[in-house]
């Protein structure tokens, strides 16, 4: 595709697993001939799902699209912690899954949902004096992290498989869903990580809206334009005011 500065808008991509967001971006600025790509809210590599691709001069709405809530489908397994909260860490420890009800993890879900402070997990982008947590992390250090407010509305039982739970979450800006699926994995007491992670909506952009980034790569100009939504039209309400 030739040179497209003149391109503006948002875009909505089915992030693959094993990718980051960065690299993402990458792929569309390929595609795009366009230095001018930005993101609205990041996913961790073994995440998939929506994530929404700012173009050209819509990189102005980054700071109003990444505080929507967000909404994530995704499996918690029981009985087993790793150091980065999720599937692709090193295994921590492994307990015996307690006799459970689906009830009695509906009961302890219930607990998390509403305001609270939540404690970022040292595998993350969040920096410490400048540094990103993860470096310090991969050095085996762990520091004292200031905990953030968060807001999670509300928290489903999906399916009841033990020792699987399929969940979904809607929840505030910088919730970490990992971070959510260990603690309640001890609030349970057999422990817990995230094995996979979706997300579905950002406030009220949908995944099924979304296109595959492979798919993506295939379209033409005339396809890709008809795919952007105006930077006017993907504007939260509250700034159009």
């Amino acid at each position: 595709m030739k040179d497209n500065n003149e391109l503006e808008g948002v875009l909505l991509l089915d992030k693959p697993s094993g990718m980051t967001s960065h690299d993402v971006v990458d792929r569309v600025r390929r595609v795009l001939r366009m230095k001018r790509i930005g993101h609205a809210g990041t996913l961790d590599p073994m995440a998939t799902g929506l994530l929404i691709i700012l173009v050209g001069k819509a990189t102005k709405l980054s700071q109003f699209l990444m505080s929507l809530d967000k909404e994530y489908e995704g499996t918690i397994t029981l009985g087993k912690t790793t150091n980065t909260h999720d599937a692709e860490g090193e295994m921590l420890t492994m307990c015996p899954v307690p006799e459970l009800t689906e009830q009695a993890v509906k009961t302890h879900m219930a607990t998390f949902v509403g305001d609270q402070y939540q404690t970022p997990p040292m595998f993350s982008a969040k920096k410490q004096d400048g540094v990103p947590l993860y470096k310090l992390a991969r050095k085996g250090q762990e520091v004292e992290r200031e905990p953030r407010f968060v807001r999670i509305s509300s928290f489903e039982l999906l399916r009841f498989a033990l020792p699987d739970l399929d969940i979904r979450l809607r929840c505030s800006k910088g919730t970490y869903v990992r971070t959510v699926a260990h603690d309640l994995g001890e609030r349970i007491g057999c422990g817990a990580h995230l094995s996979a992670l979706r997300r579905t909506a950002s406030d009220r952009f949908s995944i099924s809206q979304a296109i595959p980034l492979a798919e993506f790569e295939t379209l033409d100009a005339a396809a890709i334009r008809r795919r952007l939504i105006s930077t006017y039209d993907a504007a939260p309400g509250s700034i159009l005011v």
